[in-house]
């Protein structure tokens, strides 16, 4: 396996006390924004609490029990930094963090966390399992090298490898006896158990990898939930499993899976390099980079995967449409709804220059902040279609037609007695974007523009109107409808990685309509 890029100062960490909680919870309750990962590796919590971008302190026991979460995920990975190191005097610190490790869990008995919340499948030295099979890949990687560099292991080390696998298969029966086989859990589960133990089956055997590849990933490439953080997340799960036994052949079938999720993410990253992270996910953070990052080390095991290369691209079992030429990235969302993962979206379209997110998906920010994440979920937050105010239902729309120049999408059950069909073109090097709405009443019908960027409104003398959207590209609209319809301009929160950022939202609004058409124009520069 592609060695990680590791810290170039490998100093031992000092681990935290305690288990760990749920790091959803490291959250700014007033801000909404995940709190600063200060201190990690010294294993005390930031004196005067956890600090806010925006100048709060945040000290609780959720919050501390998050941080100890990080500090540990923090604390496996510079372990494996000692582990790989060429250094005798670096291996053998990481030789004693792992023993006091193995002696931290041996000291657990084995119990699952008594104060992790009910719904979720519990770990030992974690809230969750999933977090726990997170950093037990770490550690077992950190063993990995160890071995490979020929230094000995104390039995307690063999014993804790033990007995993590020992937990990934207890959690992976769990799920399986839940009718959950395919979840993003079983992913990480799978890895865990594959790198501690090295053991084939964990990838060939009934609920091993070969199985969960064919059950949650969809023909079309995507991971079942469509979300591309979970995509991508279950991605690196998979080929840290398929690392760890090199030796061990993918059967076709589940090697084109592997390759057409990795096309995915080539696919949809605009030329400039920008990830569209659409559905439930962080819109922008740090530690998701890093884990791009390692992903990106993990690729060669996969061999060539080209990307798809046509102008227009559909994804008919996730539900989205990619548009792409003329310096811009259209993407419009038509799917499923996606489970615990999906928002109230259904036919929103996200645009991107190469370099900026003109109009992206929202994001969501850390479950523990509820208020947000009902915000970031809702219609209201989306570049979609509303209908008097109220929010889409969670439902599924449906590929209509494309060819290499247009697609057109459409959904029926957003709302009762109402019909929407987005149809997305290339002409004379703009991209044309038109949504029709119908609907078996007079109704208040309204398209809503979601910028991340500046955004200068002007009328038109046409009775438009005109948009500005700066950035290191800049995009030009021409707006109309098809019948008489208002403007609404006025602040609205950003992104989910800060909602507090302030930014320009448009809401295009026909009143006692029937039926419109809301046509828009986009061009790149002048």
């Amino acid at each position: 396996m592609v060695p990680l890029t590791e810290p170039t100062s490998l100093a031992a960490p000092v681990l935290p006390p305690g288990r760990g909680g749920w790091w959803h919870a490291y959250v700014c309750p007033v801000h909404g924004v995940e709190l600063a990962h200060d201190g990690l590796l010294t294993g005390v919590f930031p004196p005067g609490g956890a600090r806010c971008r925006h100048g709060c302190r945040v000290d609780d026991p959720a919050v501390r029990d998050a941080w100890t979460v990080l500090a540990h995920q923090a604390c496996a990975r510079r372990l494996r930094a000692l582990a790989r190191s060429s250094r005798p005097g670096d291996r053998a610190a990481a030789t004693r963090l792992l023993v006091r490790y193995a002696d931290r869990y041996a000291a657990l008995g084995g119990a699952a966390h008594g104060e992790a919340a009910e719904w979720m499948l519990r770990g030992r030295l974690f809230h969750q399992a999933l977090t726990e099979a997170v950093w037990a890949v770490t550690v077992g990687q950190a063993v990995q090298a160890l071995r490979a560099a020929g230094d000995p292991l104390p039995a307690e080390v063999s014993g804790l490898l033990a007995a993590l696998t020992d937990a990934a298969g207890q959690a992976r029966d769990s799920l399986v006896a839940d009718g959950r086989f395919d979840s993003n859990y079983t992913a990480w589960l799978i890895a865990a158990g594959a790198v501690c133990s090295g053991r084939p089956e964990w990838l060939t055997g009934p609920y091993g990898l070969h199985a969960h590849v064919l059950a949650a990933v969809r023909p079309d490439g995507w991971e079942w939930e469509a979300a591309t953080y979970y995509h991508h997340f279950v991605l690196r799960a998979y080929l840290l499993a398929v690392g760890a036994r090199p030796e061990t052949p993918l059967p076709p079938p589940v090697r084109e899976r592997l390759v057409a999720m990795a096309a995915v993410l080539d696919t949809i990253t605009t030329p400039g390099g920008l990830l569209p992270m659409l559905h439930d996910g962080p819109y922008l953070r740090p530690e998701a980079e890093h884990e791009l990052a390692e992903l990106a080390e993990l690729r060669p095991l996969l061999g060539d995967v080209p990307a798809a290369a046509d102008p227009v691209v559909c994804y008919p079992d996730a539900g989205y449409a990619l548009l792409r030429g003329h310096g811009l990235h259209a993407l419009v969302d038509f799917g499923p709804h996606g489970g615990s993962h999906g928002h109230l979206d259904k036919l929103s379209l996200y645009l991107y220059g190469a370099d900026t997110p003109w109009q992206p998906d929202p994001g969501q920010v850390p479950y523990a902040h509820r208020g947000w994440r009902r915000h970031y979920r809702s219609t209201v937050a989306h570049p979609t279609f509303r209908v008097d105010g109220l929010e889409q239902a969670e439902c599924a729309g449906r590929l209509i037609g494309h060819d290499r120049r247009s697609v057109s999408v459409g959904c029926d059950d957003a709302y009762p007695g109402v019909s929407a069909r987005r149809e997305l073109s290339r002409r004379d090097g703009a991209l044309v974007d038109e949504l029709v709405v119908t609907a078996d009443r007079p109704r208040r019908i309204t398209l809503g523009l979601r910028p991340d960027v500046e955004l200068a409104v002007r009328p038109a003398a046409d009775g438009g109107f005109d948009t500005v959207w700066s950035g290191r590209q800049v995009l030009r609209g021409r707006h109309q409808a098809s019948v008489a319809a208002d403007l609404v301009v006025r602040p609205g929160p950003g992104p989910a990685d800060d909602p507090q950022r302030t930014r320009t939202w448009v809401d295009w609004s026909v009143e006692d309509a029937t039926a419109v058409t809301f046509r828009s124009v986009y061009r790149l520069g002048a």
